[in-house]
């Protein structure tokens, strides 16, 4: 019995230095590893801080490389939102990439002399440098979603940043879309993707639905960027005002939707291409428009067939590619 004890005592404390040894071990490796992941952060916040510190010793050298050759004109559509223009408008004109600004103006009366005045002031105080942006209303007759699309003859740049007046992105992240854009000129380069596929529930091999949002982010497919926030090459407005079929005009005249749609099938079919989506926060500083009214989605997919339909085929290319800036994002 006596013998038992002891053998038990013994296989107590060996138990007790294996648990010493093993909690030691942990520790040491615990240790080990805070020590690394500190070394790691302050690594990489020394290497920020010398990025940021190049960054702006430099501006100029990255400015002049950045945006190579012209800069791009912003096409802007509006309509009886003032203070909305007027915010748009202050924010776009101190964006460096920036040569020209066109206001699509549809309204029945022309824009009034203060509303003028007061933008005109804004985007000179607010030009850069040797820089001056200029300033232009494209006055329309008719009220119609086309007008957005009509050729603008003395146009000297060839990028064309089309975007509604109720939508804002940082002078950064749409300088950086159109750097994509100069990698890709012939393409439609945009913020807003939206997707097509083929409805077997019709019965038809040959029936599309239109897809929003939630159709892209699920699948991670798109086939379309809209025109409300995109680039695109100016060769692309006398496309759309003198070459695209006169009855897809009159179709979204008379339905005052789809003029993006047409403009994302227009470039498809020139192309054979898809389209590309960059990444980018988006602030919608609008609370209205056309997507907010009921059957939105049921008439963009009768848009679509319809204008299958008017090509004789469907010319619009699904992707999956992304562009996102990675100096701006942890994961890319």
């Amino acid at each position: 019995m006596r013998g038992s004890l002891l053998m038990n005592r013994r296989g107590v404390q060996r138990f007790r230095q294996i648990a010493v040894i093993v909690s030691g071990s942990l520790k040491n490796k615990l240790l080990s590893l805070l020590c690394c992941c500190l070394a790691f952060f302050t690594l990489l916040a020394l290497v920020n801080r010398a990025s940021d510190n190049w960054t702006r010793n430099n501006s100029d050298f990255i400015d002049r490389f950045s945006i190579p050759g012209k800069g791009y004109a912003i096409l802007m559509n509006t309509w009886k939102r003032y203070d909305l223009l007027k915010q748009s408008i202050a924010h776009y004109s101190s964006c460096d990439g920036l040569e020209s600004i066109h206001i699509v103006w549809s309204e029945p009366d022309p824009p009034s002399d203060s509303l003028v005045k007061f933008l005109t002031r804004v985007v000179e105080s607010n030009s850069k440098r040797a820089r001056r942006v200029e300033l232009k209303f494209d006055i329309n007759v008719e009220d119609s979603l086309n007008n957005r699309f009509k050729e603008i003859k003395d146009l000297e740049t060839d990028a064309v940043f089309s975007i509604d007046d109720d939508i804002i992105f940082s002078c950064s992240t749409v300088e950086f879309a159109f750097n994509v854009w100069q990698s890709a000129p012939d393409a439609m380069v945009g913020f807003v993707p939206r997707a097509h596929w083929i409805d077997k529930s019709q019965g038809k091999n040959d029936y599309y639905t239109y897809g929003g949002w939630w159709s892209v982010w699920w699948t991670g497919t798109y086939s379309m960027v809209l025109s409300k926030a995109a680039f695109f090459h100016k060769k692309y407005l006398g496309l759309y005002t003198n070459e695209m079929p006169a009855s897809i005009r009159e179709y979204t005249r008379k339905n005052r939707n789809c003029e993006d749609i047409a403009m994302s099938f227009l470039v498809a079919n020139a192309t054979g291409a898809p389209p590309i989506w960059v990444k980018g926060k988006i602030f919608e500083i609008g609370s209205t428009g056309i997507s907010s009214l009921g059957g939105h989605t049921e008439r963009r997919t009768q848009c679509v067939n319809r204008f299958v339909a008017e090509y004789g085929r469907m010319p619009l290319v699904s992707t999956t590619v992304k562009a996102v800036d990675s100096r701006h994002a942890w994961f890319w």
